[in-house]
């Protein structure tokens, strides 16, 4: 068997287990040094470039960064990746899912999330995954996590959550309307250069009306937000930026915010 054939395949059978063992783990970690609450947000997936760079964010030697799967159904193949993505990274790495039991989780939500010093979205269904979160209460253990100073990131379903409110492709036929924490204020368009309906629907949707201005981010840029401000733009590559979208005069003005590169 190829190592790739054993880390999706083999580690699934142990998936469960090694999940639920490890978000369960106790804590004796120091508060956060830095206590300002930040935000870092992609247009895309999972990128290893900006979770190097959360990872900076912290503070911390050896990080503990909490992935949530749960836009992807709690996906255990999503999980797989994630453990191969951070492997060579001085992190210490846990999943946590909301599709759970009593029986094997004797911890709170609130308890491991607030242990972290990092927390990262996955993409999938936003619409879903903050039907799950309120009804678990994850909306308020994380507002309570961005407040201690723990680093909120994520690309995808995992930006858009954040804020006020942007689009999604989480209802059947069309983009549509979503409204979001609120964590963020404005509105949010991942994928920006990543899929063709994208752009021309955030533009309408700001036109008529229906959306605020806000913030639209291409597949491999991000935006770090700290204290619900822009503190830095930056790409995995030269083509990618970020952008500020509003209406000026009844018409769209998209302001780009040009990225530092990092690899």
């Amino acid at each position: 068997m190829k190592r790739r054939e054993f880390l999706t395949t083999g580690s699934l059978g142990m998936l469960g287990l090694s999940m639920s063992n490890i978000s369960v783990a106790k804590s004796t970690h120091n508060e956060p040094a830095d206590k300002r609450k930040k935000i870092l947000i992609s247009g895309g997936g999972l990128n290893k470039s900006f979770i190097s760079y959360l990872v900076s964010l912290t503070g911390k030697k050896k990080p503990r960064l909490c992935f949530l799967p749960t836009a992807a159904a709690d996906d255990p193949r999503v999980a797989v990746y994630w453990y191969q993505l951070v492997a060579d990274l001085d992190v210490v790495p846990f999943v946590q899912n909301m599709f759970i039991t009593s029986y094997y989780m004797k911890e709170s939500f609130e308890n491991i999330l607030l242990s972290m010093d990092g927390i990262i979205v996955g993409g999938g269904n936003t619409l879903n995954m903050l039907a799950i979160w309120k009804a678990q209460g994850i909306d308020k253990v994380l507002y309570k996590a961005w407040e201690k100073g723990i680093v909120l990131s994520g690309g995808s379903a995992g930006s858009l959550c954040w804020f006020e409110e942007g689009t999604t492709d989480s209802r059947p036929k069309e983009l549509t309307k979503i409204e979001c924490l609120g964590f963020l204020e404005g509105s949010h368009s991942p994928h920006y250069d990543g899929e063709k309906e994208r752009r021309p629907r955030y533009h309408n949707l700001i036109k008529s009306g229906k959306l605020k201005p806000g913030y639209a981010v291409d597949n491999n840029a991000a935006i770090l937000f700290i204290d619900k401000t822009v503190n830095k733009v930056i790409a995995s590559d030269k083509r990618s930026n970020a952008y500020y979208v509003d209406l000026v005069n009844g018409e769209i003005r998209e302001k780009v915010l040009k990225p530092d590169i990092i690899l």
